[in-house]
């Protein structure tokens, strides 16, 4: 089997709002830091659930575009939360596409394959379940991933912690009646019927059964939803363009085999 990387030539046609060279990364890093960092409180303010939402709606954007408007087009394969950068107006930036591979194109009968068909990569508590026992990386694939992304944003916790899966958490206090107990307490006052949604959302992205999950150009709309839902005062206090799908470039490496 040949592992294909994304090339470093495609960087130039991720062109969105704001792409920013690879070199740049680490400035990148040390003046607004991760997701991650904003949610293991290594900030001074905690991030509200308008400010989650906006969050993931902008993260879901840059994928969709990876997905449907790069050309050509892109499965990312190691969607974490340590990879969605944040600037000083806490806008979402998709970086890292060390492990992306290109989508599958039409063969000469016009048809499109569902899937590559690749070496398991990425990272774990992440990873689709289906791609790891199969081997079959898909646009769904993504779509887990960043709904382990979504639970981060709502729970605070880790993927993986002290043996605990954040998925089956989730998912054993959602069936329970019990899931505002798993919710981030540095949350503050939110609407209920929002953080619904958002888990439900989230619970959708990593069924397990990759036909099962919605497809991210849904994940983008259930989340517009989500944020209209929003009260006025709390997405008027917040600045910066939701709209927007903005990627970083970090480190591409060539095409390789393997």
């Amino acid at each position: 089997m040949e592992e294909s990387y994304f090339p470093v030539h495609c960087v130039a046609k991720l062109t969105t709002k704001s792409v920013i060279a690879f070199f740049l990364c680490n400035v990148w890093l040390l003046l607004r830091g991760t997701l991650r960092d904003h949610l293991s409180g290594k900030t001074k303010e905690p991030l509200g659930l308008a400010m989650r939402v906006r969050i993931a709606l902008g993260s879901a954007k840059g994928i969709l575009y990876l997905h449907t408007e790069a050309d050509p087009p892109i499965f990312h394969r190691d969607i974490k939360a340590s990879i969605i950068l944040l600037d000083s107006r806490l806008n979402a930036k998709v970086a890292d596409f060390g492990l992306s591979r290109l989508a599958p194109v039409p063969d000469i009968e016009g048809t499109t394959p569902g899937h590559v068909s690749t070496v398991v990569m990425g990272t774990p508590g992440y990873l689709d379940p289906e791609y790891f026992l199969t081997q079959k990386l898909t646009d769904k694939s993504d779509v887990y991933s960043l709904g382990v992304v979504f639970l981060e944003l709502l729970t605070g916790m880790h993927p993986i912690s002290h043996g605990k899966n954040i998925v089956r958490e989730v998912n054993t206090a959602y069936r329970s009646g019990m899931i505002f107990s798993v919710v981030d307490d540095r949350l503050g006052a939110y609407p209920a019927e929002c953080v619904e949604r958002f888990v439900n959302l989230g619970l959708k992205c990593c069924q397990e059964e990759t036909e099962a999950r919605p497809s991210m150009a849904e994940v983008v709309r259930e989340l517009e939803t989500i944020w209209g839902m929003m009260p006025e005062f709390d997405t008027k206090t917040i600045s910066g363009d939701v709209s927007s799908s903005d990627l970083v470039s970090v480190v591409i490496p060539p095409i390789t085999p393997r």
